[in-house]
Formats: structure tokens, sequence, C-alpha cells
């Protein structure tokens, strides 16, 4: 039978895409159903049809899953930004487990049976709400003209007004509050984007969940902000503001932030710390430690901190160090977990192509007293071979490529160079399969992988995988 768009079928839910998309089967034809989760029957209208599937909506629950939960924010369907809130967490879990699994069994096309035995359990969240750091809000105008903050409605550039979002830090609502106020009051204009007139485009919102820090940035398609000793007036009042900025963009792009960054009060960037895990009852001879960075608006830094200390002391546990070993951070970003590495290393060398972050990296190893860690900008494919000579052996290569996974010159890079181990941290379980594929391809073993949900409620997940050139239990 053959599916049209507009039509209404009845469907079950059986399984959830890499995406939280729930997936059906009507008499053997697929449906990728938006805001259905497992366990679901529900009325569906098809949005656009395939030969052999279809993209429809949810339009009505017949039968809602067990594993169906309230969503806490009110507007979740429409902004598309938290694909899994309407699951349990417990069940978004288990999710994200089964879809690093599926990747490395389809993807890279490992055994189903050796990745069960590999695999240990995802590191979840004590509380998957308010654990975001950062939050970067799109600014517009409603239809009576008044100016608007939220997010983009998935697949649009249409804005959900939402100043309360229930992943972000309670300040948010306010510093959004005042901004908006500020831009009714002083006549100050929204950016649009198919004119390319307004002027304030985003609002960039940082908070040190340590230090208590917050810092606000706005970006603005021009040279100033019209009365912004008002702005800066009421947005000081909000007990642990430290910085406020203007980034200046005035590109027809979809970046949002430009490359010019102007401190208008306070300090240019903000501090936080991390704090790792005391080891010494994992067998290896390192206490507890904590490190500061400072934070810029451009700066690169994981957006959950309560989940990334537990991240980085994953990594430090698969590196498995002693004291003895000279380690290569690759896609360092700012060095944040080159420092905690040269804790337990002898040496450790950062490598990222980021000219800004190298220098965000070298003045955080100053600030922290580090003197065994040492960053290089470029390719790590370029810089490695040339340090790899002068330097000798390296024992243990960590790498955290974007989303895209390693270049492959990077990965035959790190096949040359036989490190005994590697760590690979990855965002994303398709390109961590491929390049675990390679990896393996090349002499290398996987030994052990756990997936951290760094994202509750959507369907990313981060996953830590120790790769060995010997057969040796870790």
């Amino acid at each position: 039978m053959e599916y049209k768009k507009n039509q209404y079928l009845t469907v079950t839910i059986e399984d959830m895409s890499d995406k939280g998309e729930g997936i059906g089967k009507v008499d053997g034809f697929t449906l990728f159903v938006k805001d259905a989760v497992i366990g679901d029957t529900a009325q569906v209208k098809i949005m656009k049809a395939k030969k052999h599937y279809a993209y429809a909506h949810l339009e009505k629950l017949l039968a809602p899953s067990p594993h169906r939960v309230e969503p806490v924010c009110p507007t979740h369907r429409q902004c598309g930004g938290c694909q899994l809130q309407a699951l349990s967490y417990e069940q978004q879990l288990l999710f994200k487990q089964r879809k690093v699994c599926n990747s490395l069994v389809r993807i890279g096309g490992f055994e189903e049976e050796f990745v069960n035995s590999v695999m240990e359990p995802i590191l979840g969240m004590e509380q998957p709400f308010r654990y975001r750091n950062k939050a970067q809000y799109p600014v517009g105008v409603d239809k009576e003209g008044n100016p608007i903050a939220g997010f983009y409605a998935g697949r649009t550039h249409s804005i959900v007004p939402n100043l309360n979002c229930s992943l972000g830090v309670e300040e948010n609502e306010k510093i959004l509050e005042i901004i908006l106020e500020y831009m009714k009051l002083k006549k100050v204009s929204a950016y649009d984007e198919t004119t390319g007139r307004g002027l304030v485009r985003h609002v960039l919102i940082r908070k040190g969940f340590t230090s208590g820090e917050l810092m606000v940035c706005v970006v603005v398609n021009g040279n100033s902000l019209p009365a912004q000793e008002y702005l800066i007036g009421k947005l000081t009042q909000i007990p642990g503001m430290t910085s406020i900025s203007m980034s200046i963009n005035t590109e027809n792009t979809n970046v949002i932030m430009g490359r010019e960054i102007r401190t208008l009060w306070g300090r240019p960037d903000i501090s936080d710390t991390i704090h790792v895990r005391d080891m010494q009852k994992e067998g290896y001879p390192f206490t507890g430690r904590e490190l500061t960075f400072h934070i810029s608006p451009l700066s690169f830094y994981q957006v959950n901190p309560v989940q990334t200390e537990k991240l980085y002391s994953l990594v430090l546990e698969y590196a498995g160090l002693t004291g003895r070993e000279t380690v290569w951070d690759l896609y360092c970003g700012i060095g944040t977990i080159s420092l905690f590495l040269a804790g337990q290393a002898k040496q450790v060398y950062g490598v990222e192509i980021v000219p800004q972050a190298i220098e965000d990296a070298r003045e955080n190893v100053k600030r922290n007293g580090i003197d065994n860690a040492e960053f290089f900008v470029g390719k790590a494919e370029e810089v490695l071979p040339e340090f790899n000579e002068r330097f000798g052996q390296t024992d243990v290569i960590v790498v955290d490529p974007p989303r895209k996974g390693c270049d492959e010159a990077c990965l035959s890079t790190m096949i040359r160079m036989q490190p005994e181990r590697i760590v690979y941290v990855s965002c994303d379980p398709a390109t961590l399969a491929r390049d675990l594929k390679v990896l393996c391809e090349g002499g290398y073993e996987i030994k052990r992988v756990r997936p951290t949900d760094m994202f509750g409620g959507t369907g990313h997940v981060e996953t830590v995988c120790l790769l060995s050139t010997c057969r040796v239990s870790y």
C-alpha cells in the first residue's frame, strides 16, 4: 500500500531514532514520529512520505506509554531542544546506552556479544534539570512588535518565546527580562534575519557553578548599544554579575558570535572550578584535585559542570597513569582535560587548531601552577610526528574531537605512533564507531566503553572508550 502526505494512521512506537523520534511500523512501512516515545500507541499524520518510510506528527495519544512522563517545560514540543523530555529519565538512560551499542554494532561492525562485554553502565545525573552553565538565546519580535527571546523551533529560525528553560540556570530568566525591558523602554530593535536590519541578535549567558559568577554577552549587529549605562545598571543588580560584554556580529550568517568582543563592565571573563574525584580507592596513587579555569565569551567549556567532573574522572581512570607517562591530548581546547592529566603524568602535550584556545590553555597552566603541560597550535596530524621524534615515545593519547570525529590523517598518525593506550572521548556515537573501526583495523582493541549523560532530556550522549595495543584488563 502507498502512503501519502496528510494521511492519518494508528501506530505503536517500538523504538526511537538517534534524534529522539519515535519509530513504529504499519504493515512493514516505517514511521518516524516526533514527540512519540517507546510504548506509545498514537494517531499520527504523515508530513513527508518516501517510498519505504515517512515522517509524521503526533496528533493524538490513544494509549500513552508506561514510560511517558509529563514534561517539565510547557514549550518542549515547539522548541525541539529536549527531544526526550516526555520519556522517564531511567528510560532516557537506557535509550542512550542502546544508542551507543547499536552504533558500535551497525557502523563499527563489532559483534554485539563483544560490545556487551566491554560496555559499562551509563553515568547518569542525579538531577537532569538546571544543569547547563551556558545558554544562547536568539532575540526577535512577536506579532505586536514586542521584543522576545527564547529558542528556535525545530528545523526553523522561528523563535519560541521562553525565558525560563528548565535546563538552564534560574538567573537566565531575570537577565532576559531586564534586556527585553531595556529594549522596549529604550526602543532598541531586534535583529531581523530576512532584512539584515535591527540591532540585538542573541544573548549569551554563562555561570560558574562553583564560583557563582555570571557573564552576559549581548550579540549586536552594530558597533554600540544605545543607553548601555541603563542596561548595565540593571544587570549589575543581579547577585554574582561579573562580566558584561558586547559581541559585534554584522555578518549575514548563522554564526552566533562575532569576532570582536568588547567588555562593557567588569572582567572580560568569569572563573569556575572543576573537581576530580580521589582515585586512591581505585588503586591509583592520586588524591582528588581541583583546577580553576577562566572562561571568556568565546571559550569552549563543558556546559554541564557536575557531569564534567564524572567524565574527566572516567578519562583519568581509563588512562591508567602512574606518573611515568608521556601523554598527548588531541583537540585539547582550553586544556581542561590536559591539566588534570598533568597531575598524574610525567609530561602532557596538548594540540588544538584554534589559536585563542591555546592561549587560554597556556594561561590556565600558569594560573594553576602546572609545570609539566605544554601546548601547540596546529593540526594533530602535522604537530604529532615532528614532536614525537623530539620528545620520544608517547605512552597515552587522549582524543576529544568535535562531532564530526577524527580526521583520517589524525587516526593514521595515532596508529603510526603506537601509544600503549588511547582514550577516545566522543560526543557522537556514529563517528565514534567509525573511528574505532579504523583504530582496531590498525592494531588496537577496545577494552572499555562507558556512555556519560551530559545532556539530560536530549538525544545527545558522550562516550569514553579505552583502546590498548596489548591484551591487558584495566
